[in-house]
């Protein structure tokens, strides 16, 4: 399954890239996330709780910071497994100053699913992703306003 999409942020790129950096921000604004548990240099344990389309399950894994460029890329490279299928994916990240003084960030991806999750349907679980990245940038939005206010 493919992501892409970008969203903008009335922030610097550098502010920008902190939050994304932090993993208490991550684990905060992510959906589902109840553990993101460091295990070394931008490596961490994760567990979280997911319902895709009519399907619920615990998702246990790795997620990995690579190919870090402060401020302005990196990826996250992520193994989640569960009893209704596995995912497996990396996502780049590109942060960039856009025309009107905001950052934009902006990701694309792969990730590769298998089990029940993967049987559901493209159509399903490209809907499901969407959800899950507009509450991420919504959650930021509330965490940026909350942090400057």
């Amino acid at each position: 399954m493919l992501v892409k999409g970008n969203h903008e942020f009335n922030i610097s790129k550098e502010m920008l890239w902190s939050y994304l950096m932090d993993p208490e921000v991550l684990a905060k604004i992510t959906p589902g996330i109840s553990e993101l548990e460091p295990t070394g240099e931008d490596s961490y344990n994760t567990i979280s709780n997911m319902k895709i389309g009519p399907v619920k399950g615990s998702f246990k894994g790795k997620l990995n910071v690579i190919d870090k460029e402060e401020p302005s890329s990196f990826a996250i490279d992520m193994e989640q497994l569960s009893k209704i299928g596995n995912a497996h994916g990396k996502i780049s990240m590109k942060i960039s100053d856009a025309d009107n003084g905001s950052t934009n960030l902006a990701f694309n991806g792969d990730v590769k699913l298998s089990g029940m999750i993967a049987r559901m349907g493209q159509r399903v679980l490209s809907g499901v992703a969407n959800l899950i990245i507009k509450e991420v940038f919504a959650s930021l939005e509330t965490h940026i306003s909350e942090s400057t206010a």
